[in-house]
């Protein structure tokens, strides 16, 4: 069987502190890229150039190198929906500018994509580290708090029911076959990238987390977009925090993924349709609770006695929110 062809979408912006241990890593895989396709931010350091640098010097096999710049910035999500969609391998392999990849990267997701020809999107955990790379004791799936249940969901085919719960699928992990953005373009402005690729290929069909740690995801405090386990103190301030905003967006990001699914037709099974529906409805009714906390009580516990909260959202500590957290 022919291996399938790579593309990295590397997108960055002022990178140039870390990018080049990043393309060194690329550069270095076992099994090569054969396309990098470097979507720029309006840089204003030496980013480009460096990343240019790195594969013209290279004695290791030199994949096509293709670089988009933008002017103004189009932000993370836009500039990711650029990247992927001017790669042309049948692999797409998701990259921010400050990560390490272990150099079996690239042979584990080829081996699975190989094996299981309906996989349409593949994710790893990541060990955390300092901008020095020294590890911290988190990976980046024990930061997200996975449990155990949802990290089974993830590894057997069951994540779609995971992943409209919430989140767990790290873009600087992800590869995913082409053909998904056929299905997952244009991006849904309520979704990050990495999620809404993720939810969209488990509705489709299936995704996959892989046993292992396959890169190393520095945590620096510039991340546009990163990774700790949050603190008890962080907890009970989400508790304080007005609760309209957020719950308008949800109900955003569940009606832009009813409508997805709908435009999708037959691909879609129509109980994973019929479970959107459901979370959309679950939403609207989260935003329509009364302003009044004794008001809403009885009506939030009876949605949890029902199951609805450990259906739609994150169990318990939703419920708490939707009790605790002021009106506006």
């Amino acid at each position: 069987m022919t291996s399938p062809s790579i593309s990295v979408a590397l997108c960055t912006h002022n990178g140039a502190a870390f990018v080049r241990e990043q393309i060194d890593s690329i550069l270095a895989q076992s099994v090569p890229a054969t396309q990098i396709v470097l979507s720029d931010d309006a840089s204003t350091d030496e980013t480009v150039s460096l990343v240019e640098r790195a594969v013209r010097e290279s004695p290791l096999p030199r994949p096509e190198l293709l670089v988009l710049r933008n002017a103004p910035a189009l932000g993370v999500v836009a500039n990711f929906e650029q990247a992927v969609q001017a790669c042309t391998g049948d692999l797409i392999a998701l990259c921010d500018q400050d990560d390490v990849w272990m150099p079996d990267k690239l042979a584990r997701f080829v081996e699975c994509f190989t094996a299981e020809p309906d996989l349409l999107l593949a994710h790893s955990d990541a060990t955390l580290v300092t901008a020095e790379r020294t590890p911290l004791p988190d990976s980046l799936l024990d930061s997200l708090e996975a449990t155990p249940g949802e990290r089974r969901h993830l590894e057997d085919g069951r994540s779609y029911y995971t992943l409209i719960r919430r989140n767990l699928v790290t873009g600087a992990t992800v590869v995913f076959r082409r053909e998904l953005l056929d299905h997952a373009v244009p991006f849904a402005p309520s979704w990050v990238h990495d999620e809404w690729l993720a939810i969209v290929a488990s509705a489709i069909s299936r995704t996959l987390l892989i046993d292992g740690r396959l890169i190393e995801y520095r945590q620096h405090g510039g991340n546009q977009i990163g990774a700790s386990k949050p603190s008890l103190r962080y907890k009970f301030g989400k508790l304080r925090e007005p609760r309209l905003e957020r719950n308008q967006g949800l109900v955003a990001r569940s009606t832009a993924l009813v409508e997805r699914l709908e435009s999708l037709g037959t691909l879609i099974d129509s109980s994973r349709l019929a479970h959107a529906r459901a979370k959309l409805t679950h939403e609207k009714w989260r935003l329509a609770l009364p302003s009044n906390p004794v008001l809403r009580a009885p009506r939030i516990a009876a949605a949890v006695v029902a199951g609805r909260y450990s259906r739609f959202s994150r169990g318990l500590m939703d419920a708490a929110r939707d009790l605790l957290q002021p009106a506006d």
